[in-house]
């Protein structure tokens, strides 16, 4: 016979204390704690040639790149997570002084995985839209050449553009930047099993 095991909830305060000893990384939502799913090298060399280009392209200019260990708080959903790669315009602004955790960034780039891929579309977007400085959001498929980006245009307005051709650029709206997809996909290998490195 199964025993029902009640939902432990958590503060945040709690949540940061965890985290600063956890052997993996888990996201906050609401006061639950959810572990992260290990990535893939897929994964990893996509978030890693999108990141390298953006810091490159803005080594002279106001911008900063973050990439997969900075946290990011999104205080009207009470949400603690881990974007693949993100992008600030000025200084980073801290979360109550924690210099691992940010509130402002532009631009978000997520790269899908099949067990995460439901949320970062709709759950994640939909509380990325609360943040005020928040202005572009890039979803990177794995699997096979495939692109969305998404940007704002005005209040509650988004325009969705699509990229799934080796020979296009994909150019960002909201900052001023262009990467071809074949750099994008650089060493990427399609239609191998992908062992995760998490």
């Amino acid at each position: 016979m199964q025993t029902y095991q009640e939902q432990r909830y958590y503060s945040p305060e709690e949540y940061l204390q965890l985290e600063e000893t956890a052997e993996y990384k888990s996201e906050y939502i609401d006061g639950l704690i959810i572990p992260m799913a290990g990535g893939t090298t897929n994964h990893n060399r996509i978030a890693g040639n999108f990141y390298a280009a953006l810091n490159f392209a803005f080594k002279q200019q106001d911008y900063e790149v973050f990439m997969g260990d900075v946290r990011l708080w999104i205080p009207q959903k009470r949400i603690y997570t881990y974007p693949d790669v993100m992008v600030i315009a000025g200084e980073p602004i801290y979360w109550d002084n924690r210099t691992d955790t940010i509130t402002n960034p532009i631009v978000i780039i997520e790269v899908l995985s099949e067990s995460t891929e439901g949320y970062d579309r709709e759950g994640k977007f939909h509380a990325y839209k609360t943040i005020l400085s928040f202005a572009e959001y890039v979803l990177i498929d794995q699997t096979r050449i495939y692109i969305e980006q998404f940007s704002k245009t005005a209040k509650k307005r988004w325009s969705l553009f699509e990229y799934d051709e080796e020979d296009e650029k994909i150019t960002l709206a909201s900052i001023p930047f262009q990467m071809s997809l074949v750099d994008v996909y650089n060493k990427v290998k399609f239609g191998e099993t992908q062992k995760k490195l998490g």
